[in-house]
């Protein structure tokens, strides 16, 4: 039977839903002007960002069966729902200036439209490209971090231009827009895709023919080292970000609308790593690039805790997005080596319940640190040492990541 839909522009439906769900990255952009106009400290709006990235990771957890279950289509225009519903609350909740509508809209309900939207497309794409897992899931991740590049500057104009409030609502409806249209397209090929080998190695773990069930994946130790790993990578990552453009005009005096560029270019590094290190993951498999991500990242933070230099300062943290970036790209290509794609979704999703927890334990961990010492050179020495512990792991993995 032939396929009915072009798998490249599945690709598109698939990055078209990252790149609306994935402005959550831009978060930072927002923190100042919100405590301005709302009068909240720090560490309120920062809460804003953990909540969301909290129900990311438990709705992708308790929800990647029923994923597999609806399909794409309507997994896509549930997420559109609950995200653009989530958008358009949040300025309700800055016009009434209220915290806790803040904390539903914007943390609870359109936590729920990302971590729906998140999973969604992957395992659809894993399907369409079964000899180049890397690739297919690095173009489906990579919009979600390509998305700040887009949104952190669209976002600090529309504030400065209309308000808050009405950067929230234009933004919300653009994206539902996108979101629809791009689940409408979304579907499960109907026959294996034709694909050719090529020169391309391929790196699948020959020893494992078995497809996994979800129950059986998490009954063996290797998940729980890769949800460990995938939670380090995570807390210090989205610490970092979360704080980037605070931190920016703290350490090296930049001014706010060059905070928000630099935010932008995370976001092109943050979709650029998940790419690039997809497709090298590859070549040289997912054990060696997950050890290369932990040796790179314990030296960059180690350095980032002392640097003064604006080229140094953002050099560091361009590193460190790659990696952060890569983590979450090569994780569904990894879990599919080792567990199949039998039920890719649903191990997937129970892997980001360390991104839920990662978006609480990081940024609030730096903010707390960071309101008690002035500094955030401690925490970032913390996080080079946390990496110690996840290179250790990487390297066990990467030795005994069969399943006996």
């Amino acid at each position: 039977m032939q396929q009915t839909k072009n798998r490249w522009l599945i690709v598109l439906a698939a990055i078209g839903i990252h790149i609306s769900i994935g402005s959550v990255y831009a978060w930072s952009v927002l923190t100042r002007p919100i405590m301005e106009a709302m009068g909240f400290t720090l560490q309120q709006v920062t809460w804003t960002f953990s909540l969301a990235i909290l129900f990311l990771g438990t709705s992708a957890g308790f929800l990647g069966t029923y994923v597999e279950r609806f399909g794409p289509r309507k997994s896509g225009l549930i997420a559109a729902a609950f995200f653009g519903s989530g958008m358009l609350g949040t300025a309700y909740a800055l016009h009434q200036h209220s915290l806790a509508l803040l904390y539903l809209f914007y943390g609870v309900i359109g936590g729920i439209g990302l971590g729906t939207g998140y999973i969604t497309p992957v395992s659809t794409l894993v399907k369409w490209f079964p000899n180049n897992r890397g690739l297919a899931t690095g173009l489906a991740i990579m919009g979600f971090g390509f998305a700040s590049l887009i949104a952190g500057p669209v976002m600090q104009l529309l504030i400065a231009s209309y308000g808050l409030v009405e950067n929230f609502v234009i933004m919300g409806c653009a994206y539902v827009i996108v979101m629809v249209c791009s689940a409408l397209y979304l579907e499960a090929p109907k026959t294996a895709p034709v694909t050719s080998h090529g020169t391309h190695k391929v790196q699948i773990d020959s020893n494992q023919p078995k497809q996994y069930t979800c129950k059986e994946a998490m009954g063996t130790w290797q998940f729980y080292a890769l949800w460990w790993v995938f939670f380090t990578n995570i807390t210090c990552g989205i610490g970092l970000l979360a704080v980037a453009s605070p931190m920016a005009q703290e350490v090296i005096q930049m001014s706010p609308m060059a905070a928000a560029s630099m935010v932008g270019i995370i976001g092109l590094l943050n979709g650029g790593g998940r790419i690039v290190w997809s497709t090298i993951s590859d070549y040289i498999g997912r054990r060696n690039t997950y050890i290369a991500f932990f040796v790179i990242e314990i030296v960059a933070f180690y350095l980032l805790a002392d640097v003064k230099d604006s080229f140094m300062f953002q050099a560091l943290i361009f590193i460190i997005i790659t990696c952060y970036g890569g983590g979450f790209s090569c994780m569904p290509a990894y879990l599919s080596d080792i567990y199949g794609t039998k039920q890719l979704s649903a191990i997937h999703g129970r892997i980001l319940t360390a991104w839920g927890l990662a978006g609480i334990a990081g940024p609030l961990l730096l903010s707390q640190l960071y309101e008690r010492t002035h500094s955030y050179s401690i925490t970032l020495y913390f996080f080079s040492a946390c990496f110690v512990l996840s290179l250790i792991l990487a390297i066990v993995l990467k030795y005994r990541a069969s399943i006996k």
